[in-house]
Formats: C-alpha cells, structure tokens, sequence
C-alpha cells in the first residue's frame, strides 16, 4: 500500500506518476537538485586548494600529512558516515510505504550515528591541537582544517535538520512540504557520504603514501 501525503486537503498516493495536479514535491526536490550542485563547486575548490597547497615546502617547518593524518581513526568515521546514511535510506524506505515508525526509527538512529561522527572529529581536531598542529601553523595545515571542517560543519547542520524533521514528522505527519523535505534532506545526507569518501581516500589515504 503506497503511504499518502496531504497537500491542502487532498490526498493523492506517495510517487503516483498520474497524478496531474501540481507536484510539490517533485518541484521542491529540483530547486534543491541545484543547491547541491553549487555545494559541489564548493566542495571542489576545497579540494583543489588541498591539492596545490598538500607539498612539503607547504609545511613551512611544522606537521607534515603523514603526521598528521591517521587512516584508521578516520576509517571509524567512515563507518560511521556510512551507517547514518544507511539509516536515513531505511526511513525513507518506510516513508514510502507508510511506516511512521519504521521512519522516525531511521532518523533516530541517524542522529546517533552522526553524532557520532562529529564526536570523532572533534576528538582527532583536539588530539592535532595538543600536540601544536594548528590552522595558523602551516598553509598545508590551513588546507587540512578547512576541508575537514567543512565537511564537519555540513554534517553537523544535517544533524541539526533530521533533528527539524523529526519534530515535523511528529507534529504534522507526513504532508507534501514535509515528505519534500525528508527527500531532500536524504539528498543531502547521501552528498555528504560521498564528500566523506573523498576525503577519506584524497586526505587520508593519500597521506600514508
């Protein structure tokens, strides 16, 4: 049985391609299709400062990457990443299908799990700290926070938003503006998996070599 959403009154199936009145939902998720777009720029330039300024003389005396990046502790933060992102695609799978509970489930645990992963970043940021490997120290290491934290800031504002959205699923129940931002914000949460996977492979990985 397909879940049902409740635009001004009506109610017309989850993802019913013949349905011919306005999509909210559908519309909503394009708009948000080209934010994501523009986050990817930004993303991208990150990455490309990392690139030129991830060189030895970049140091200027200070940490160099492979002693500053630890692959394992960061691979934990990969599992973790991944499995909020897992969790949040098994609430939607509820979504889709009615299941209130199966949903809320999906977001709590998400919540968790990238909690999680904020508490190991900050752990690592600190661990760099004590030891004198600063934003100020270096522009490599300018680089490296940067990247670092922006993906930290970003997870941390998707917290914030399946925080939102738990409220609203509890509050409204499963309306049009509500199940276009539980699809967006899965979008979301799957862009940030995958900036993680990059992270991981061009920062971390990469530094060990």
């Amino acid at each position: 049985m397909d879940a049902r959403i409740i635009p001004e009154g009506e109610l017309p199936p989850l993802w019913h391609y013949g349905h011919e009145s306005h999509d909210v939902i559908a519309t909503k998720t394009l708009g948000f299709w080209l934010y994501m777009l523009s986050d990817a720029l930004i993303f991208a330039g990150i990455f490309a400062a990392y690139g030129v300024l991830d060189h030895t003389m970049n140091a200027a005396g200070g940490p160099t990457e492979a002693q500053v990046v630890h692959p394992i502790a960061a691979f934990w933060q990969t599992i973790a990443v991944l499995s909020s992102v897992f969790a949040y695609s098994l609430a939607t799978v509820a979504l889709k299908h009615g299941n209130k509970l199966g949903l809320l489930l999906g977001i709590v645990v998400a919540i968790v799990l990238g909690g999680v992963f904020i508490a190991l970043e900050l752990n690592d940021f600190a661990d760099l700290y004590a030891h004198g490997a600063t934003a100020q120290t270096s522009g490599f290491l300018s680089a490296f926070f940067l990247i670092i934290a922006t993906h930290g800031l970003h997870m941390a504002f998707g917290i914030l938003w399946l925080l939102v959205m738990l409220a609203q699923v509890l509050r409204l129940g499963l309306t049009a503006p509500v199940v276009a931002q539980l699809l967006n914000l899965r979008l979301f949460w799957q862009f940030q998996a995958a900036v993680w996977v990059c992270v991981y492979v061009f920062v971390y990985l990469k530094g060990i070599i």
